[in-house]
């Protein structure tokens, strides 16, 4: 299990590293607007990201 879930915080890592490797000006961007969230917008967007992860999870079991 611990092998499993080291894979993929690994795998999270090299997808998370790909935007500002390839496109740094893209991901700046993307981050300042991700900054003028109110606190429940990026609060929602985190529910979203969750429960897609969850959906990923659950379908591959």
């Amino acid at each position: 299990m611990l092998d499993s879930l080291l894979l993929a915080m690994g795998i999270v890592l090299v997808l998370e590293g790909l935007m500002p490797l390839l496109a740094p000006r893209q991901w700046r961007a993307t981050f300042r607007q991700l900054l003028a969230l109110t606190d429940g917008q990026l609060r929602f967007v985190g529910l979203i990201a969750v429960i897609c992860g969850l959906l990923v999870v659950l379908l591959l079991k």
